[in-house]
């Protein structure tokens, strides 16, 4: 019988690059926290992000929204989802902020003039940030496009949908928190 000698350095290479391989494909995973603690009951707090608008007029903080519902929705002008959710979104963001509440737009990784062109497509009035870089997704968890995170008037994290709302989703999780008490 003859034996099949492999050199270490071919062996630890193998394993360096399942590795990295599998480190790839996990990272890429959504963080379940938000759902873990959601399951549970729990609001948990809303990561503080500031991003640019859109429109290159300034910043803006999910902190200046305090008191409001905000429904943040990431989206890309090159994602169909985000193209079959938009007009949905504007119904709702209208019919939503006479009761203190709004979307909140956060576009990514996208070229600015199609972000733009896409409002223009979908008339969309609702307020709109910029993350070029997809820098704020982690804090999130957003993996892919379109997501939604619902924040109550405290800023605490209330629901979340990965994927494309539908008009239950926002009736359903939106809606109640409108009737909350505003933060103190």
């Amino acid at each position: 019988m003859r034996r099949l000698a492999v050199p270490i350095p071919v062996i630890v290479g193998a394993v360096a690059i399942v590795a990295l391989l599998a480190y790839g494909v996990g990272s890429r995973e959504p963080d379940t926290g938000i759902e873990t603690a959601l399951a549970s009951g729990e609001r948990p707090a809303a990561p503080q992000v500031t991003l640019p608008t859109l429109d290159g007029g300034g910043e803006s903080s999910l902190g200046d929204y305090r008191g409001e519902v905000v429904v943040l929705n990431y989206w890309a002008s090159w994602c169909e989802p985000c193209r079959e959710e938009s007009p949905l979104l504007e119904r709702f963001h209208q019919r939503i902020e006479p009761r203190g509440g709004t979307v909140v737009g956060v576009d990514v990784n996208d070229v600015t003039a199609d972000a733009q062109e896409f409002i223009r497509e979908f008339d969309l009035t609702y307020p709109m940030l910029r993350d070029a870089d997809g820098e704020t997704q982690a804090a999130f968890g957003v993996v892919a496009y379109p997501e939604t995170i619902v924040l109550d008037r405290r800023g605490r994290i209330a629901a979340l949908r990965r994927g494309p709302v539908d008009e239950r989703f926002l009736r359903d999780e939106v809606l109640p928190l409108l009737d909350e008490e505003p933060a103190a």
